[in-house]
């Protein structure tokens, strides 16, 4: 649990910093989103990898070089002098971050085989990350307050202390007999699909339609098509190569000599399997748009310290956690299928709050919204988690949780990518800064106050009173279309999603 604990209190802390960060480096829009992307695109990227990883040279060994590696990435990067620094540092902590997620739900498969314990398990794995995610930004907004905001990265070397003193006397060892070798050329084109399609969407968003982004984002889509055909030509070759192992006396050293595919594209067949991927990938879209607008809107239009605005979403994200530990018992009765899709249902109810409300009476209503959207999150996460690793063979355990995180980390990623990017986008087109501001203020100013929130704030400090609250009402406008838009995408993704889960899960019967 620390591991998880870690990560979640590393990302959503880091969220709560954005505002003071683009103030200290001088952070453009695009430098911003880049700091909270690299880190989920770096980590999307090797996630299957690193599960794969896992099980051929022990899922434990893995835990402890991610978790050691994270701790130490982190505490460089926290005293970044520039952007670009902070950015490199977030790929970095990525990397080691991949080494974490699959390893830690692996493990809790292989120590809790039978369904009932494994399903309170997962529940509390989850309720880990939701309480990482509620304390992340409490002590990280004190954090920033009090000290600045690189002290955020430097929690990470006291939550992972008594995982390195205590994991090797507690936690037992466990992988795959039978692993395969690791096919490197897989690993290269996982990250040759995921960098270009992210970047491109980033620009397409934020600066329209160009030769460069369509064409990264061709060249990912071209590099997925080579990544799966890759890995089913692997596997056919792997089914093969058993066969023969299985008639020749050297069977076994067949089987640990053959190429395994990085990715088991067989597990797909499952529709259990793909539905509950695809509904944790939608979920983690929408969610992660909503925390990238509502830490900006909390801070830079209600005012609120970074502190306040992460007791504020205590609440919310409290529900997460409750949400998860009472649908445990709940799946004995009710089918799991329609337990996700009414989680679904409830995060839709949220986006709906949000897309037809009126923002500008206090932040009462957002956060409402969040938590009904996390008793949602919280129930759909759970059940979905369990059935991706009940679907898998113990054996393949990694790659299994490795895929549920890799689909974690990718609606998290493209959420933050393409809402944020929706969200910048729509802001610096509908922003309309009143007359005399040009006048009054230096054209770096005004400028950055034409990309960001945080810059339309920070010029209006530097105003005359009425020529500040019309910059601020200005601010305010753009940015709330934006979110009204992101909100509407959000509701229609969250409600498919449940109409999915209903009509492929409904067969999947209760826990017994």
């Amino acid at each position: 649990m620390f591991p998880v604990l870690l990560v979640a209190v590393d990302n959503t802390a880091l969220t709560f910093a954005l505002p003071a960060i683009a103030r200290s480096l001088d952070a453009t829009g695009l430098e911003l989103l880049w700091i909270v992307d690299a880190y989920p695109l770096v980590l999307a990227g090797l996630l299957v990898a690193m599960g794969s990883l896992g099980d051929r040279i022990g899922r434990r060994r893995l835990l402890f070089i991610g978790s050691t590696g994270f701790a130490a990435v982190s505490a460089v990067t926290a005293f970044a002098p520039s952007a670009e620094w902070l950015i490199a540092g977030r790929a970095g902590l990525g990397f080691f971050g991949s080494m974490l997620m699959p390893s830690t739900l692996s493990l809790i498969r292989n120590i809790f085989p039978e369904p009932n314990r494994r399903r309170l398990a997962v529940a509390i794995w989850a309720a880990g990350f939701s309480g990482g995610a509620a304390l992340g930004p409490i002590f990280g907004g004190w954090l920033v307050e009090h000290f600045w905001w690189g002290a955020i990265l430097l929690v990470a070397v006291p939550i992972i202390l008594p995982l390195l003193a205590l994991g090797p006397a507690l936690i037992p060892e466990s992988r795959d007999p039978n692993p395969g070798r690791v096919d490197v050329p897989s690993i290269v084109l996982s990250l040759l699909v995921m960098v270009p399609v992210v970047y491109g969407i980033k620009i397409l968003a934020t600066h329209g339609l160009a030769a460069e982004p369509l064409a990264a984002v061709g060249f990912g889509l071209v590099m997925g098509y080579v990544f799966i055909r890759r890995q089913r030509h692997l596997l056919k070759e792997g089914q093969a190569q058993e066969v023969q192992a299985a008639q020749a006396p050297q069977g076994a050293a067949g089987q640990r000599n053959r190429t395994a595919p990085l990715l088991d594209v067989s597990l797909f067949g499952n529709r259990v399997f793909s539905t509950a991927i695809t509904a944790n990938v939608l979920a983690l879209f929408s969610f992660n748009g909503f925390i990238l607008f509502l830490a900006q809107h909390l801070q830079l239009l209600e005012g609120q310290s970074p502190s306040e605005s992460g007791v504020a979403m205590v609440p919310a994200l409290v529900a997460t956690v409750v949400a998860g530990l009472l649908v445990v018992p709940l799946v004995r009765k009710v089918r799991p299928g329609f337990v996700v899709a009414g989680g679904l249902l409830l995060s839709a109810a949220g986006y709906f709050l949000v897309a037809f409300g009126d923002h500008g009476n206090g932040p009462a209503l957002l956060l409402a919204a969040l938590l009904v959207l996390c008793l949602g999150v919280g129930a759909a996460e759970t059940i979905s988690n369990d059935l991706i690793l009940g679907a898998a063979p113990a054996e393949k355990s990694g790659a299994a949780a490795a895929i549920s995180e890799t689909g974690y980390e990718i609606g998290s990623l493209l959420g933050t990518a393409i809402l944020g990017s929706i969200l910048t986008a729509s802001y610096q087109g509908n922003l309309r800064l009143p007359a005399g501001v040009a006048e009054s203020a230096p054209a770096e100013a005004t400028a950055q106050a034409g990309e960001t929130l945080a810059g339309a704030v920070e010029l209006a400090q530097t105003l005359p009173g009425p020529l500040a609250d019309a910059v601020l009402a200005a601010a305010r406008s753009a940015f709330d279309s934006g979110v009204h838009i992101t909100a509407a995408i959000a509701l229609v993704l969250m409600a498919g999603a449940s109409v999915l889960a209903a009509v492929v899960l409904r067969k999947v019967p209760t826990a017994q």
